[in-house]
């Protein structure tokens, strides 16, 4: 229908409203007995109350709202339109001594125009709300002639629940029919939330979906433990229920939630890890108008700090990348979610000395994050001189050109494998933190370093490997039963790394908390169930030991780092004493002329005289400390950071002694 002849066929039926609501009023007052004396001034009255009614509806929009999608807010502007309508009619009502006699028709009798108020507001609501009825039923029909709904329980009747319920209804497209909740609340059972019963307790869902023909389980609990859902899709599963998960449930606003995103329940969801909270604030002050470079911007840390950054609307977002192709994705992302911002790729190695200088001066960024890094351990006890050249060299060439080009703000990414490091990977990122450590002593930019663990799903993470091996029909290789890490996911460690980053006031390292450590093993069962297979049945997990380098359990903080709390309930402080300039630059010097000779004793040597509780290979030290031609052939002692020995030891690890301290929120 054209738009004028909807608009007009809109405005007769509010006249229409209006005007049945006039004489059911008068109606209603008199009994439906109108006196002959009320008969003319009720007809003379008529078109009058029905133009002012209408011209307040004017002015405050009514007639260009939509019917087809009334809403709360839009009943609530209609009744306040029907209530200053009434006020008007109500005031001349009480003038009526002081009115001309052209306008002593509009002095209806104040019962009417208590009712006429009611009625105007019932049924200019009703006609709308009837129209969007009729609408989605009609869209129903049309889009699902033929197509079953499916029948689900939602887990969870809190007001994340009921939201969800809400708009399960209005998605007609997602095929869904809400069954009932199911919540461990007593006080629920048996009453009806959001139009929907609460049918029983959670850990009747198995009985409840047998009874009720569920095919379908939705966990609709905003913050849910990782434990509690752990346990809900274990129960779900055996019981052949299809188990999903809103992800994000917590970010419900405005009581709307994103039902497209209504996924598997996944590994994550099972850790069970708190949003992070940020200090928006903050962030805005350091990033918001600025110039920011972010290195290995195509990796897992460095591309979702991309993604983070662009959050705070950056004056530039300068993406520095050696590989082409992770660069091209990650760009043609950040272009297509934020087509205001301007994003620079540059192709570029943080070894490259030229090429590092030509984009930083090109740039001038105010703040650098540094995630750029080797950082599988196994590769890099293969190659410790590339190990040395990226995590090492690289660091101290851009920290330089940061200095150098006043940058205000430098964070480097860095790793729960630098405390007691047994790995060469490890080692190399000690002493990047110790060479900021050295240059923040000197220089206006501010150094930071943020350590923490390992994150999911990053790119040749155990996550994906698992995966990978799931898919092949197994086994799954797990490196040892008592094999412990920490871990986050990869939002919340860029999330944290950013707010940390804006922090610091120059020389500090921040330790994430990363909750309480994981067994792999578990992972595996985790990931394998989760599958819709069977541990040890349909998938074998094997062992098979422990790959050089590796520790059985990570640490996050030593007792020579005095780890305290920030004002941020995740992040935490560790400072511990840094070697002079002169002597952090000859140690590592020294290291970085052994690089190209590719000797791999003669470089761990070296690890080990910059960070004397590495304890990685050795055999191979010991060896290269015997074959030594003299003093020179080994970095100075001096160099390395205060050192206190820890004699606790760990349990079933004796590839390094026991952190003093447990950093947990």
């Amino acid at each position: 229908m054209p738009r004028f002849f909807r608009q007009s066929a809109q405005a007769a039926f509010d006249l229409a409203v209006l005007s049945a609501a006039y004489w059911l009023a008068f109606l209603f007052r008199f009994e439906f007995s109108l006196p002959s004396a009320w008969v003319m001034p009720s007809l003379l009255g008529w078109p009058y109350v029905v133009l002012i009614e209408y011209v307040v509806l004017t002015a405050l929009g009514v007639p260009r709202m939509s019917w087809r999608y009334i809403s709360i807010r839009e009943a609530a502007r209609i009744a306040l339109a029907a209530m200053f309508a009434t006020s008007i009619l109500i005031g001349l009502r009480g003038l009526h001594d002081a009115l001309p006699d052209n306008l002593a028709p509009v002095l209806v009798p104040y019962g009417v125009l208590c009712t006429d108020f009611f009625l105007c507001f019932v049924g200019l609501v009703g006609v709308r709300a009837t129209r969007r009825i009729y609408g989605e039923l009609a869209e129903r029909k049309r889009r699902f002639v033929g197509r079953k709904r499916e029948r689900v329980l939602l887990i969870g009747a809190g007001q994340a629940g009921v939201v969800v319920a809400r708009e399960i209804v209005s998605r007609p497209d997602l095929a869904l029919h809400p069954i009932g909740f199911l919540d461990d609340d007593n006080l629920k059972v048996g009453s009806r939330i959001g139009g929907l019963p609460v049918l029983g307790r959670i850990d009747e869902v198995v009985e409840i979906a047998a009874r009720k023909r569920v095919t379908r389980v939705l966990i609709t609990i905003a913050n849910a433990a990782g434990p509690q859902i752990r346990a809900i899709t274990m129960r779900c599963r055996d019981a052949g229920l299809e188990t999903k998960i809103i992800p994000g449930i917590y970010e419900i606003v405005g009581e709307h939630v994103n039902l497209s995103r209504i996924r598997e329940v996944a590994i994550e969801d099972l850790l069970g890890r708190k949003p992070v909270q940020l200090d928006d604030d903050q962030l805005n002050t350091s990033i918001r108008d600025s110039v920011v470079m972010v290195t290995g911007a195509g990796g897992s840390i460095g591309s979702e700090l991309c993604r983070q950054v662009c959050r705070y609307a950056p004056a530039r977002l300068v993406l520095v990348e050696r590989f082409e192709n992770a660069l091209f994705e990650i760009h043609r992302e950040l272009i297509a979610s934020y087509p205001g911002l301007m994003i620079d790729p540059q192709i570029g190695d943080v070894t490259d000395a030229r090429r590092m200088e030509q984009v930083l001066a090109g740039t001038r960024p105010r703040v650098v994050f540094h995630a750029a890094a080797h950082k599988h351990v196994p590769m890099m006890e293969a190659n410790p001189g590339e190990a040395a050249k990226n995590n090492i060299g690289g660091t101290r060439l851009v920290a330089d050109l940061a200095d150098r080009f006043g940058v205000e703000r430098f964070v480097l990414v860095s790793t729960d494998k630098a405390v007691n490091p047994t790995s060469v990977m490890g080692a190399t990122k000690r002493v990047a933190e110790i060479y900021m450590q050295a240059l923040a002593q000197r220089s206006a930019t501010r150094f930071v370093t943020v350590r923490f663990g390992n994150v999911l799903g990053s790119s040749g993470s155990v996550i994906p490997i698992f995966k990978q091996q799931i898919a092949a029909g197994g086994p799954v290789m797990v490196t040892h039963p008592d094999m412990q890490r920490y871990f986050m996911t990869i939002p919340e460690a860029s999330q944290l790394v950013l707010q940390a980053g804006a922090m610091g006031d120059g020389g500090e390292i921040f330790i994430l908390d990363m909750g309480e450590p994981v067994k792999i093993v578990d992972l595996a069962r985790d990931l394998i169930t989760l599958s819709g297979l069977r541990p040890g049945e349909d998938i074998e997990i094997k062992f098979n030991g422990i790959r050089p380098g590796e520790k059985l359990f990570e640490q996050l903080a030593t007792d020579a780092e005095h780890a305290d709390k920030t004002k941020h309930p995740k992040i935490f402080i560790g400072r511990v004493a840094s070697p002079g300039w002169s002597e952090a630059v000859r140690g590592i010097d020294q290291l970085l002329a052994m690089v190209d000779g590719g000797d791999p004793s003669r470089i761990r040597l070296a690890l080990r005289g910059l960070v004397p509780e590495y304890t990685g290979a050795d055999g191979e030290v010991l060896r290269a400390v015997s074959a030594a031609p003299g003093p020179s052939s080994v970095v100075p002692e001096a160099v390395a950071v205060e050192h206190h020995e820890l004699t606790k030891p760990r349990r079933g690890d004796q590839t390094g002694p026991e952190p003093a301290l447990a950093v947990h929120g």
